[in-house]
């Protein structure tokens, strides 16, 4: 199982995002029957180690609970296991996990992995770089056209996050005339989260607020809802409802960061939380009227299933993603309809909301994706490569 992605990102301090979530809960499913492989780069050089069992549960239990100091507690645990690095006894014929799309594409991977003679099983979270490269920074189209290229000629199986990715991979492999690998669609879940986590916390604002999660990033669309939250300021004053806006900073997002830092009538109703615990997080979705999901492209959506698990409406574009995972519960919205969006906000402001009780109602009963029907797909699909 790489874990690449994760010591990238968690060594660098960063709480993590959707995919870091999603690389959590397989080290979680998987730790105890995988060994951890951790990518090397220098420049254009590049290895890979596998490490022994007994590192590699040092390493997944770490994982699970970083700790403030997991970059000092990485930097010694990566020097002594490098030394250690499991290479004699072969691993022909194991399954080989990459589920953070980390180092799929880079030069001399598909040949590692044939030198290894392993069953590459890859998730594929979305194919949004080549699908929506205007959202994206200018060279991720060419290097996830390389990792897609490389999950279809390397490997043996595919687990996607929806039924819209699979299709969008599907697309993508006839485009390139390339064969589509074993693939199955398996929904992510959400129950690693949950109401009990913030039991002891108190509701974070005294005024009717809304709630965004995700990186401020274009294809986000924030910057439709900052400038609609303008004009419920300028209309409604003091009356006007709260916006916070989880996530940190992304890129291609140049001016919804600068009505965050400067505009003036958004101080003191919109807050910007850049990192926020699990905790905080159930505590904010709670106490919210909707948790607002504006974007115009999505591979998945793990914060909508979230805020249907606790209970707390939604409002979000119409993609059939979303469909796929929620059904008809949610508001569906344009996400260049401004002023659809407007009337829904201000119609779940008001405490005796119509349409907000209406969206209570339809989410009675509402099953979110649990992770164990997730694995049992998955090990439906290693049961077909083991065969």
């Amino acid at each position: 199982m790489d874990v690449t992605r994760l010591l990238v990102h968690l060594g660098a301090n960063k709480l993590p995002t959707g995919i870091d979530r999603v690389c959590l809960a397989y080290v979680l499913q998987f730790g105890a029957v995988s060994r951890a492989v951790i990518q090397v780069r220098y420049g254009m050089f590049s290895y890979s180690n596998i490490l022994s069992r007994a590192d590699s549960a040092t390493l997944f239990e770490r994982l699970q609970k970083p700790g403030l100091n997991f970059r000092h507690w990485l930097a010694a645990f990566l020097a002594k296991s490098g030394l250690r690095s499991w290479r004699r006894e072969s691993v022909r014929g194991s399954i080989y996990l990459n589920v953070g799309h980390m180092g799929i594409g880079v030069p001399g991977y598909g040949q590692w992995l044939r030198h290894l003679g392993v069953k590459p099983v890859f998730l594929v979270h979305d194919l949004i770089p080549i699908s929506h490269p205007e959202y994206c920074a200018p060279e991720a189209k060419a290097r996830h056209v390389a990792r897609m290229e490389t999950v279809l000629r390397h490997g043996a199986g595919v687990v996607t996050n929806s039924q819209a990715s699979l299709e969008a991979l599907q697309a993508f492999a006839a485009q390139q005339g390339l064969p589509m690998p074993l693939a199955v669609a398996a929904l992510l879940g959400v129950d690693l989260i949950d109401a009990r986590m913030a039991e002891t916390l108190q509701r974070p604002m005294e005024r009717p607020y809304f709630v965004v999660v995700s990186t401020i990033e274009a294809r986000k669309n924030h910057l439709l809802l900052l400038k609609l939250w303008r004009r419920l300021v300028e209309q409604l004053g003091e009356k006007a409802p709260g916006l916070v806006v989880i996530g940190r900073r992304g890129w291609e997002a140049e001016s919804a960061i600068d009505m965050l830092d400067r505009c003036e009538p958004l101080q003191g109703f919109v807050l910007e939380k850049p990192s926020c615990s699990d905790a905080e997080l159930v505590c904010y979705l709670q106490h919210a009227q909707a948790l607002l999901f504006p974007s115009h492209i999505e591979g998945f959506g793990l914060p909508l299933a979230e805020a249907l698990s606790l209970g707390t409406p939604v409002i979000a574009s119409d993609l059939a993603v979303f469909r796929e995972i929620a059904h008809s519960i949610p508001e569906y919205i344009d996400p260049l309809d401004g002023l659809a969006w407007l009337g829904a906000v201000q119609d779940y402001t008001a405490s005796d909301s119509p349409r907000r009780a209406q969206q209570l109602a339809r989410m009675q009963g509402y099953q979110a994706p649990l992770w164990s029907a997730h694995f049992a797909q998955v090990d439906v699909l290693f049961g077909k490569l083991h065969s």
